[in-house]
């Protein structure tokens, strides 16, 4: 889901992440890569995000609102869309321009017409103005991404769960949450970790003064932490940067924080004794999530 999210990396060569959702934040769409359509890619993505939810996973945050209103059913004319939706800005250039009340140069008229000559609508003219503006839109952000969409669905409903999103769209943004939505606070963590009582405490290996301390020191971090830092730290300490109840903290004797992701199990290293040294390894040890735990 990450991946799906931020980009897979296809090409060793150039190191370059291939996005197959592009765009503003809210206003993500399909990429309009034919290499990535007529490999099936979007069926997968479909399938990543159907499996994903059913386990309780991260779901796909953004997506822009005239793609969620296809991709459920609605009709592409019935859809909300707006330039923020566009991710192609020569696209929105031209849109643009279009917006003004102000003659367009025969030049201007060069650019609008090579944009729209290969989509089959017809160049600028005094009386077409508007309408050409919102044709051009709606061909940018859903006719041109209409297979990619349908691979998207095919993908869903290949784990289920098309079938009942379709029938409740008052239920969709839980499969499809804004960002706004999707944010983790310091609160969301620290009311779901079961913190260690004072008889759970083995005082052979660690005081109860120390043991505390580290706590502090955990809840500090977390206290003063990003969204992304803590889907960061849920990821090194669950598997996935999605809140869960029951997460558990141990104290040992290491040297950098671990984790035991299928026991929900964050353990930090007893052998802090500031706050600035225990964020720095904590900080190591998450920035090693997304590469292999303990490749750092």
């Amino acid at each position: 889901m990450s991946n799906l999210q931020n980009g897979f990396l296809l090409d060793d060569e150039t190191e370059l992440k291939t996005l197959l959702f592009e765009g503003e934040q809210d206003h993500l769409t399909p990429s309009t890569s034919r290499l990535l359509l007529e490999s099936d890619f979007f069926v997968v993505a479909g399938r990543i995000i159907g499996h994903s939810f059913l386990n309780g996973g991260p779901c796909l945050v953004g997506l822009s609102q005239g793609i969620i209103h296809v991709l459920f059913g609605g009709e592409p004319e019935t859809a909300t869309v707006t330039e923020s939706d566009c991710a192609d800005q020569d696209v929105r250039e031209v849109i643009r321009m279009l917006q003004g009340t102000k003659d367009l140069s025969e030049e201007e008229k060069s650019v609008v017409l090579s944009l729209t000559l290969p989509w089959d609508l017809p160049g600028v003219t005094v009386n077409n103005r508007h309408w050409l503006q919102e044709k051009i839109l709606l061909h940018a952000v859903l006719e041109r991404t209409a297979q990619q969409v349908k691979q998207i669905r095919r993908g869903l409903k290949d784990t289920g769960v098309w079938e009942f999103f379709s029938s409740r769209p008052d239920a969709v943004p839980v499969l499809f949450p804004r960002a706004s939505e999707a944010e983790i606070t310091p609160q969301m963590v620290i009311d779901n970790i079961n913190w260690p009582k004072d008889e759970d405490i083995d005082e052979d290996i660690l005081s109860l003064d120390d043991h505390c301390l580290i706590m502090s020191f955990l809840r500090r971090f977390i206290e003063n932490g990003t969204s992304d830092i803590l889907k960061s730290l849920l990821t090194f300490w669950t598997g996935w940067g999605v809140v869960c109840s029951n997460l558990e903290v141990e104290v040992i004797d290491c040297s950098l924080p671990q984790s035991s992701t299928c026991f929900l199990t964050l353990k930090l290293s007893k052998n802090h004794k500031n706050y600035e040294d225990f964020h720095q390894d904590l900080m190591a040890s998450i920035s090693s999530a997304y590469s292999g735990f303990g490749q750092i």
